[in-house]
């Protein structure tokens, strides 16, 4: 079958938004989650009728949980995702940063003392924030400064052994893996494969083998294994010589929909090749280099402009900077996406 143009529209946000946060991120699959605030909008987005409160108390009560995953950065997963999605990736990233965690003073012997030493501190139900965890590893005589700390916990969490607990006020704690997400029916390597390959395809479809490879951050050639694993349940398209998938044909996003897209958004975020969503000329004014994806206005799903939110709250929730002249239809679609945001954070 071939794909026209006009249709490789990327349904990364259905036209019927989803119950509860959750649901949305189990069709996701996983989101990126470094910036927290904007990470919590995202899934916001797609909730019906969803407020901050809402996407927080998921986080508290262990049904979403943050991690590091996917590529090597925070994820937000849901609870029954966790363990299956952390074994296709965790292994191969801590063997693969051996060398870096040596230059920063972080040798095997150590990293295991300290994951011991945060382990003990937590169990029993305990969450800690960083500063606590860091004094629990002083205790033990382990040096947690000049980045040191932020190094073990991304070991840690890679290896299983912490993720996210509920937050405290404005600050994050960390839990015990093992306490907050119950063992489950363990998936084999190729079960779990497939499910990430199907779940890639049905949210961010249609998109190549290069794009879930730089997605997952899993080799091209595991990727292509993964696609042949998910079998019929994926639909091979073309367009310009290339090959695309998809999973299934849901309804996504309505054509002319208007969007604010928060920092990081899987929109973008999802694709080594970005051009779907972004032309060429505004490339730089979302991406100025440095890794960080500024939040986008999406027209039609194509990036109109960026925002953010306004540091001066009485006058209007948000600060626009567009790309070029909006219609009064669009004005009108913008003002009513503001709103949706400013309903989200209250």
């Amino acid at each position: 079958m071939s794909l026209s143009a006009e249709r490789l529209h990327r349904q990364l946000i259905s036209r019927q938004p989803f119950a509860r946060p959750v649901e949305a991120l189990r069709w996701l699959g996983a989101i990126q989650a470094q910036d927290y605030a904007a990470s919590l909008w995202a899934l916001g987005l797609r909730t019906a009728g969803a407020r901050l409160a809402d996407v927080e108390a998921a986080l508290a009560d262990g049904s979403i949980i943050r991690m590091h995953g996917f590529r090597g950065t925070w994820q937000h997963v849901a609870r029954d995702d966790a363990r299956w999605m952390l074994g296709l990736v965790g292994a191969r990233l801590v063997a693969g940063n051996t060398r870096r965690m040596h230059a920063v003073g972080l040798p095997p012997k150590t990293l295991e003392r300290a994951v011991e030493r945060m382990a003990r501190a937590l169990e029993g139900g305990r969450q800690l924030t960083r500063q606590e965890l860091a004094a629990a590893l002083a205790r033990g005589r382990i040096a947690s400064d000049g980045g040191r700390l932020m190094h073990i916990l991304w070991y840690a969490e890679l290896r299983g052994v912490l993720c996210s607990g509920a937050p405290r006020g404005t600050q994050q704690t960390f839990a015990l893996f093992d306490e907050r997400v119950p063992r489950a029916r363990a998936l084999d390597r190729d079960h779990a494969l497939a499910a990430l390959a199907e779940r890639y395809f049905r949210s961010r479809g249609p998109a190549t083998e290069r794009d879930f490879a730089w997605w997952s951050g899993l080799p091209l050639g595991e990727v292509r294994h993964a696609i042949a694993l998910a079998g019929r349940r994926l639909e091979r398209v073309a367009l310009d010589g290339r090959d695309y998938f998809r999973a299934g044909d849901a309804a996504g996003d309505a054509p002319d929909a208007v969007r604010l897209l928060p920092a990081f958004d899987e929109c973008l975020i999802a694709y080594q090749d970005r051009a779907c969503f972004v032309e060429a000329g505004h490339v730089r004014k979302i991406n100025n280099g440095g890794g960080l994806l500024k939040p986008i206005i999406l027209v039609g799903g194509r990036a109109v402009g960026t925002w953010r939110r306004s540091a001066d709250k009485t006058r209007a929730p948000v600060e626009l900077q567009p790309f070029r002249r909006l219609s009064a239809r669009e004005k009108s679609a913008l003002a009513a996406a503001i709103d949706r945001y400013a309903a989200f954070v209250g």
